[in-house]
């Protein structure tokens, strides 16, 4: 089992803190060179850590390999040299399509280390949300595996400026235009590599994130977003030298990036990932066999090992435990309680966000945990809640109003990807606005209480509405649509949809399976709607307008509000 640390209180840490802690540790300077992908294997290794394991990774067979940060080093240093014979040049986007697999670990620092801008999506994304984003960021490469490149094949005539489809595993396979094979276990081995010299304000990750309104938005983050997401890792996820730690999120999500890449291999600390599916006893199973310590997860994950009690978890011994975090979405106080029952530990409940690049508020080890709360601030995060009227903080504990961050940290998105007016609207009077509310006790300790716009967080994953409005009307069916969220004990929050549709057609089970599937096929799982409600009509303002909120209060089992602006029907 790891060693157990020894804490300096919450407050101590606040009084005494200054980002230049993480930047001496790490031996950089705002003025600086800083490359994530150097800092993330070649600097670990310049710290006699070479041949420590730093992946080990296994997939759903129970196949697996472990790679050290010396390997980590080597092989970034194989890929990037590799894309740039290819002709890619720093700046450009480069996406990252595969499952979680070594490549895209080991590919996620390559680019890097090129000076690309690397672009995770989820592998599980269909042709529609692939294109959309592939073709707002003109990308111009993409490295993904013979099961997804089906997908992109199939929308490569929709973007010119894909110039190279590089597929890890091609294998025999037949290539088409456009397409290379990279068998990273066959090109020879770059030892070394004059690393792209990026400064603190080169773009580095580029992560799309669904909004309310129009297309998802690429958040823009930059090299010295490693200090904030080294020094986090550092504190809250607690992470120690000869810690074992599981990221469960993929990296096509940004925790799967700041915490499953940047975050634990910036600390020198070995990560085990685990390319399967959800299943309660394959993961205990995991964690016991790879003497996981540090487990950072997510509330809806948790729900369903809840779902299979605490009868399952004690078949193992699960003792490696000492540190577990959870992320993406509220947790629950009742998971709080059932993981102290089930691990004798609770889990840390963390928030951040895509935009934010780092945790920003969270329950600090040490620090008394109430379950339910979201924590507190961490330290050199100045947060509130601000009145929704005037857009001031509130001068005393208790009001709800909207989580606000002061601008300025290091982990903080610098733009959105050709959408400056995006941009500028997430600040109000001096302060980011997260889009969420929440309330503080007089203990300084912030109470999630929801969105504040009409993203659905399913999963903990966020799905803008109006994909799947969009995705909907292109079913030949549907005339108009909606989508909100509806609860549900596991995930949170799911998609539901209320459909009119277009005459000749009749609402009922086959044609709700079909559309849902339409969706699945078009977006992903996590878009398709769990529910689709045929309407005669959807509510509207005067100007036509549809008022989601409306069909959102009915399902939540809330006040309807004011409806004094809807169109009469």
């Amino acid at each position: 089992m790891s060693t157990v640390a020894t804490h300096p209180s919450y407050d101590e840490l606040c009084a005494n803190f200054d980002w230049a802690i993480a930047e001496r540790e790490l031996g950089v300077t705002r003025s600086g060179r800083i490359n994530i992908g150097w800092h993330c294997s070649d600097r670990i290794c310049e710290l006699g850590l070479a041949s420590k394991p730093a992946l080990i990774w296994e997939n759903f067979s129970g196949t697996g390999r472990t790679y050290t940060f010396d390997d980590l080093r080597a092989l970034s240093n194989t890929i990037a040299v590799y894309l740039a014979d290819l002709g890619l040049q720093p700046g450009e986007r480069i996406c990252l399509f595969m499952d979680r697999v070594p490549d895209l670990y080991i590919g996620f620092l390559g680019i890097l280390k090129m000076g690309g801008i690397a672009q995770p999506l989820f592998s599980a994304f269909g042709g529609d949300s692939l294109w959309t984003r592939l073709a707002d960021a003109r990308t111009s490469a993409i490295l993904t595996q013979r099961k997804h490149v089906g997908k992109v094949r199939k929308i490569r005539e929709k973007l010119p400026e894909l110039r190279h489809i590089v597929v890890v595993d091609a294998g025999e396979a037949p290539l088409q235009e456009r397409e290379v094979a990279m068998a990273l276990d066959e090109l020879p081995r770059v030892e070394r590599l004059d690393v792209y010299p990026s400064t603190s304000e080169t773009p580095s990750v580029l992560h799309y994130t669904s909004g309310t309104t129009g297309q998802p938005k690429g958040a823009q983050h930059v090299h010295y977003s490693i200090v904030s997401q080294y020094l986090t890792a550092k504190w809250v996820l607690d992470l120690q030298p000869d810690d074992i730690y599981w990221c469960n999120a993929d990296p096509g999500w940004v925790t799967g990036t700041s915490y499953g890449i940047i975050g634990p291999w910036a600390n020198g600390t070995t990560q085990v990932v685990l390319d399967s599916g959800f299943s309660t006893e394959r993961w205990y199973a995991f964690i016991d066999k790879h003497r996981v310590t540090v487990w950072y997860s997510a509330p809806t994950a948790i729900r369903l090992l809840m779902r299979d009690g605490t009868k399952v978890a004690r078949k193992y011994a699960l003792t490696s435990l000492r540190h577990l975090c959870s992320v993406g979405e509220p947790l629950n106080a009742e998971a709080v309680i059932w993981s102290q029952e089930a691990f004798g530990l609770p889990f840390h409940d963390t928030f951040w966000q895509t935009e934010t690049g780092c945790i920003v508020v969270t329950n600090f080890p040490g620090m008394p945990i109430k379950p339910g709360s979201m924590g507190k601030p961490f330290p050199g995060i100045t947060a509130t809640v601000l009145n929704p009227k005037t857009n001031e903080p509130y001068d005393r504990p208790g009001p709800v109003g909207l989580i606000a961050l002061r601008p300025g940290w290091p982990s903080m998105i610098r733009s959105y990807w050709n959408n400056p007016t995006g941009y500028a609207s997430k600040f109000k009077n001096g302060w980011y606005l997260c889009g969420d509310r929440a309330s503080i006790d007089p203990d300084g300790y912030f109470w999630f209480v929801g969105r504040d716009d009409d993203v659905i967080n399913t999963g903990g994953h966020l799905v803008g509405p109006f994909e799947i409005e969009s995705a909907l009307l292109e079913h030949p069916a549907v005339a108009e649509s909606a989508a909100v969220a509806k609860p549900d004990p596991v995930n949170m929050e799911v998609v539901k949809a209320f459909v009119t549709l277009k005459p000749g057609f009749e609402g009922g089970p086959d044609l709700e399976l079909e559309i849902m599937n339409f969706v699945r096929n078009k977006l992903s799982p996590l878009a398709m709607p769990q529910e689709i409600e045929f309407v005669p009509s959807l509510p509207k303002t005067r100007s036509g307008k549809i008022v989601r909120r409306i069909l959102r209060a009915k399902e939540w089992g809330e006040p309807v509000g004011d409806t004094s602006t809807l169109m009469d029907e």
